[in-house]
């Protein structure tokens, strides 16, 4: 399926492209040149936010520029903006790291399917850095085959987690030349620096106290121990390249871009000087972030370049007040995780916590969203099994579920229209899935009408809703070895079983011809040389459960359904 961009956006990319089409000089020194005669955005000394003009989503939303929640308004109607800072590829990818992308894969879903925004998410992949051409080093490989190799594994770790893939993965080594045009205006602009030893600097100074829009930097003094920097806080857009070390070519002489840079040269190459949403991790929020707003700023000459600035919270190891982190060697790699638990159950892992709150991980909080999971499974089985008439129960108070589906309806719209409140809407369908399974009380004998289209409707929203937050129901993936022919086969099985427990539970309901003094006639109970059958039976179901066919037997019907080995359920 093509996806056609809006013209504005096709304008701004040509206008960012036409910027590029400067005279390469070589700048040994800059003109120290007043902010006020250069440019417009440091006019002031405030930081207020400007509150974009276009189209309100009735999305309310935490911005960190604003530190409170501000109404997600939109440059282009039902067009969302969104750039995220995707991986460096030097190692594998975590569950940090997949906390992540899982929250805002949810928050972009939940735009896209409940609010109908069509999202635009551009990542980028930082495919060269310090880290890539240090771990390149230890293990003698090209730094551009090990940032190449673990870039489709990522790709792969994002599928496996089912995290919607951007309109586009943009790689640093591709956009050199747009990056060199882009320090180039910085500079320009009065902006930035060149220093004898080649290297090329943002000038924190040159825009006041317009830097630190995300974080008040207080007593924060920038990286220490670079000698050729005129203030602490000035952080590289170019380094000078050093021996053995990948280097391209540029007015200063060779190296290679610095890391913020990357993000504001291709965030402006595709959205131009506006942005609506920028999101990545807590963490990134300094340096990094606010590193991109100084220079995006500082290129575009506007007051305001990104409109909003979302950051999820940071995955703790439980017990932990650290995060999970390649450095600290504390974390656990989503090839592993994935061998224990699947994307659904991580989903409701993360969907039960806001995506701003740090999240602890341990065998509890997964099993808790395991049970989640198999709690809204079992609802879903049991509504079917009801609607095939599979499943007996007293007449159903409709009028009640659906007015409790009607509520339901609401409320989620509503806690998701405030800053994506997910636990909030967890809870309102699981209070629904409460309400219907208590009406679903399997009974021997029926009287009266049967309800199955309140449940069809139930069962629907489930559905979806689920289907919105990425949660498949109907994933047959998860499934382990639930194959077409293993569903057939499990059918004949259970059939069978279920005609011989029909023959054994069948009683005792006449006397004998000849009835014996003192004898009594044992009515209800099954005849006693049919015992061993059902005690087999049994048996069949028992030993199943931990192969992960779960058989569910009521009255005389027996329905059953495949899970995931090792998953333990009540019957």
């Amino acid at each position: 399926m093509k996806m056609r961009l809006p013209l504005a956006f096709i304008t701004n990319v040509k206008l960012f492209n036409s910027g590029f089409r400067i005279r390469h000089g070589i700048h040994n020194q800059v003109t120290k040149t007043s902010l006020l005669s250069s440019c417009n955005i440091c006019s002031g000394a405030e930081r207020k936010w400007i509150k974009p003009v276009g189209y309100d989503t009735g999305v309310m939303t935490y911005n960190s520029l604003t530190k409170q929640k501000e109404p997600l308004v939109l440059a282009q109607e039902r067009i969302a903006s969104w750039y995220s800072c995707g991986p460096t590829v030097y190692d594998h990818a975590h569950l940090g790291h997949a906390c992540s992308y899982v929250r805002f894969d949810i928050l972009q879903r939940i735009l896209s399917k409940l609010f109908g925004i069509n999202v635009i998410h551009v990542m980028v992949i930082t495919n060269i850095d310090d880290k890539i051409i240090q771990r390149s080093l230890e293990e003698n490989i090209s730094p551009t085959v090990l940032a190449r190799m673990h870039e489709e594994e990522f790709k792969k770790d994002m599928q496996a987690l089912r995290v919607l893939p951007p309109a586009v993965y943009m790689r640093v080594t591709d956009n050199i030349p747009q990056i060199v045009a882009f320090i180039e205006r910085i500079i320009r602009n009065g902006h930035a620096y060149v220093t004898n030893q080649g290297n090329v600097y943002f000038n924190t100074q040159s825009i006041g106290s317009r830097y630190g829009k995300l974080v008040n930097l207080g007593g924060i003094v920038g990286e220490q121990g670079v000698q050729d920097k005129r203030d602490p806080r000035d952080f590289a857009l170019w380094k000078a390249s050093k021996p053995h070390e990948p280097h391209w070519d540029s007015p200063w002489g060779q190296g290679r871009p610095g890391w913020h840079i990357e993000c504001s040269t291709i965030a402006s190459s595709v959205f131009g000087s506006q942005l609506d949403i920028h999101s990545g991790g807590i963490d990134l929020a300094f340096p990094h972030h606010e590193n991109e707003i100084a220079q995006s700023e500082a290129y575009h000459q506007c007051e305001q370049w990104g409109n909003y600035f979302l950051h999820s919270g940071h995955l703790h190891l439980k017990g932990s007040v650290e995060k999970m982190s390649k450095s600290l060697k504390n974390y656990i790699t989503i090839k592993d995780f994935l061998s224990s638990y699947t994307a659904n159950e991580f989903r409701l892992f993360c969907l039960l916590t806001k995506y701003r709150s740090a999240i602890d991980y341990s065998d509890a909080s997964m099993n808790e969203a395991r049970s989640t999971l198999s709690t809204i499974s079992a609802f879903c089985h049991n509504a079917q099994a009801y609607m095939q008439g599979h499943l007996q129960c007293q007449p159903i108070e409709e009028g009640i579920l659906w007015e409790r589906l009607c509520a339901t309806q609401t409320n989620v719209r509503k806690v998701l229209a405030d800053d994506f409140d997910t636990p909030k809407a967890v809870d309102a369908i699981m209070s629904l899935i409460h309400h219907g399974n208590c009406q679903l009380q399997p009974v021997t004998k029926v009287h009266g009408p049967r309800s199955p289209v309140v449940f069809g409707a139930m069962l629907s929203y489930v559905r979806e809703i689920m289907g919105v937050f990425g949660v498949d129901l109907l994933d047959t993936k998860e499934v382990h070895d639930s194959s077409g022919v293993l569903n057939n086969v499990v059918e004949e099985l259970v059939h069978f079983r279920s005609e011989v427990r029909k023959f054994a539970l069948s009683v005792q309901d006449q006397a004998p011809q000849d009835p014996q003094p003192g004898s009594e006639i044992q009515k209800g109970h099954p005849q006693p040389d049919r015992v061993p059958l059902l005690k087999a039976c049994d048996a069949l179901r028992n030993n199943l459960a931990p192969l992960g066919v779960h058989i569910k037997d009521r009255s005389t019907i027996s329905t059953w359904e495949i899970t995931r080995r090792g998953e333990t359920r009540k019957n």
